[in-house]
């Protein structure tokens, strides 16, 4: 089934391609980013697209596979069982022939020549050995004759050993070399061997072997005596295939210790030596099971002990992969059913994704009507599921900004009724009082030039800081604000400070900022931080950008203050300090929000410098 889920992986990258090649008006990537990425660019359409055929492609592909798997599974069992009978076939039909070799080997004892020669045997007579050899002949013949299996027969006796003429004795290898270690042992009267090469005769080809006790004869039993029968493995060979259906089943004729009992032609199967196969089939006398060679193959097994030797156990090996081989036109099957049902669902696709959206459109296209400042549409459906509930919230909140808009208009027009006060108290009715009392007595003093340049001061001061009712002016303006607003404090206080003003970058005259944003930091200097102080005041005004910022400072060499303090008098009840810097910072917010900032840096007779950051737009 591997197959099946390559193509699945194959054809969703294939889907997600198609979908982004329908995009109108979008640039192609040059470099894809991850897919999960691009999955929650998309639109909803092209979501519910792919999501359409990612669940045509999964269910399709289950049920591929649980159909595949369930007959897989099917044929797999009915394979073992139908192998089990076929098994169970050849085993009784070993069975019979072994049963037949052993029933002919007995009636090959019962004869009267062996009984003659046992005769001789009890007697230890050794004089007729060559007339006994000469009998047993025509007994060896018919022997063969009755079972054609059998190659050779061997009779040991104390008197001599006998056997076919015809056949070629070994006289460099003898019984008790062969066989001596197996008469020795208790408890038997037939042992079987399995596929070797007989010692006993010059070399004919391997053979089965059946070594037996003489039955009782005449009420004797003879020691010394054994008989060895040699079956053709060729021949037992040919009895072993001879019911198989074809030739992907394999049969093995083995021992339960993994030995071979009768060795195949080709040598297809290697791993029927390992002791973890042969301890499968060691447990019981009939079963199956799935073995796992070392490539990693499965094989499908089947085992059962013949009757006439439990050790004896038939083995039919087949390899699954070669059992579900025709298998694989169901898979391609199921490959071209899953292709055609993904070109259907990428055609079906658009529509069932334009038929689901269809009343969210309609939403979207009255929210950009909205958007265009018409908010007399409403949302109409006759449909009654979450996109009718989203559109009648819709309507109920398009009402509700139709209130809002009301309200925000009485708000505004509060605003800049609260913006002139704060404007007018900017101006200090003391610092009002002592100028024009400055220019009273100066001109009661005959001083007339300065009192024209305070009245040409005061006026200038007046006209920028009202600035035609806007809120915004330029640098520029703002330093000649703040420039007369010293003067003119240096007319009422002589003697009390100097001032110095330093701009960085020339192009900081021409950024817009908002206005009076100065002048309450030098009315600040002047009335706390020179207040006390006997030296020579000096206010340092510098103003600078710094990339996508403008920054103004305004320093001076008071005797400080409490940077705590300050901010705990920021409000409006605060006195006159209190008021200006929470006017200023209030301003700052309203204007500019988050990205604005004002920050004090005060040190005790050393000084406070004040910064102003704000962004140019």
């Amino acid at each position: 089934m591997n197959t099946i889920m390559e193509t699945v992986l194959r054809v969703i990258p294939l889907c997600y391609t198609h979908f982004n090649s329908q995009r109108t008006g979008q640039a192609v990537f040059k470099e894809r980013a991850p897919m999960i990425f691009d999955f929650y660019k998309m639109s909803l359409k092209k979501r519910i697209q792919l999501l359409y055929i990612f669940l045509v492609v999964l269910c399709i592909s289950v049920t591929g596979t649980c159909s595949y798997l369930f007959a897989a599974r099917s044929i797999e069992q009915n394979a073992l069982e139908l192998k089990q009978s076929i098994l169970n076939k050849s085993v009784q039909v070993m069975d019979e022939h072994l049963r037949h070799i052993v029933v002919s080997s007995f009636s090959f004892m019962l004869n009267e020549t062996f009984t003659q020669v046992m005769k001789d045997v009890g007697k230890n007579n050794t004089s007729h050995y060559y007339q006994n050899l000469s009998l047993l002949q025509t007994s060896f013949a018919q022997l063969k004759l009755v079972e054609p299996l059998i190659d050779t027969a061997y009779l040991k006796t104390p008197i001599g050993d006998f056997f076919s003429t015809k056949d070629f004795p070994n006289r460099n290898h003898s019984f008790d070399r062969e066989y001596g270690r197996y008469v020795k042992l208790q408890g038997w009267n037939t042992m079987w061997f399995g596929s070797h090469q007989s010692q006993l005769f010059q070399s004919r080809g391997n053979v089965l072997s059946l070594l037996l006790k003489p039955i009782v004869i005449d009420n004797h039993t003879y020691s010394n005596v054994y008989m060895v029968v040699n079956m053709k493995e060729e021949a037992m060979r040919d009895i072993l295939t001879q019911d198989l259906m074809n030739n992907q089943i394999q049969l093995f004729l083995l021992h339960k210790n993994g030995n071979e009992v009768i060795r195949p032609r080709s040598r297809n199967y290697d791993f029927i030596m390992e002791p973890d196969f042969t301890q499968q089939f060691s447990r019981g006398d009939a079963g199956d099971f799935t073995y796992r060679n070392d490539q990693g193959e499965d094989m499908l097994v089947n085992y059962s002990a013949l009757s006439m030797n439990e050790d004896w156990v038939m083995v039919s090996i087949q390899s699954k992969a070669d059992l579900l081989s025709p298998l694989q036109k169901i898979r391609w099957l199921i490959i071209l059913i899953m292709l055609f049902c993904i070109l259907l669902a990428l055609g079906l696709s658009s529509l069932v994704a334009s038929a689901l959206l269809k009343p969210l459109n309609k939403l979207r296209r009255l929210m950009v009507e909205v958007e265009s400042n018409d908010l007399d549409v409403r949302f109409r459906s006759k449909y009654d599921d979450e996109v009718s509930a989203v559109g009648h919230r819709f309507n109920r909140m398009l009402d509700q900004i139709q209130i809002l808009f009301e309200e925000v208009r009485t708000t505004e027009q509060d605003k800049r009724r609260f913006e002139v006060k704060a404007l007018q108290a900017q101006v200090d009715p003391h610092f009002l009082y002592n100028t024009l009392n400055t220019m009273f007595w100066k001109s009661e003093s005959g001083e007339k030039k300065d009192v024209s340049e305070m009245i040409v001061s005061l006026s200038l001061l007046f006209r920028l800081g009202l600035n035609d009712g806007k809120d915004i002016t330029s640098v520029e303006q703002e330093i000649k604000h703040v420039e007369q607003y010293m003067q003119l404090q240096q007319k009422c206080y002589e003697d009390l400070f100097v001032y110095r003003i330093e701009v960085g970058d020339p192009s900081c005259y021409a950024v817009d900022i908002l206005k009076i944003l100065l002048q309450p930091l030098v009315e600040n200097s002047i009335l706390h931080g020179f207040n006390d102080k006997e030296d020579l005041g000096v206010i340092l005004i510098r103003i600078d950008r710094q990339g996508d910022t403008l920054r103004l400072e305004v320093a001076d060499n008071g005797c400080g203050m409490d940077v705590a303090s300050i901010y705990a008098e920021d409000v409006p009840d605060g006195g006159r300090k209190g008021y200006a810097l929470s006017n200023l910072h209030g301003r700052l917010s309203l204007h500019y929000g988050d990205v604005a900032s004002i920050v004090f840096h005060s040190s005790t007779d050393v000084g406070t410098t004040v910064v102003i950051t704000i962004p140019i737009t």
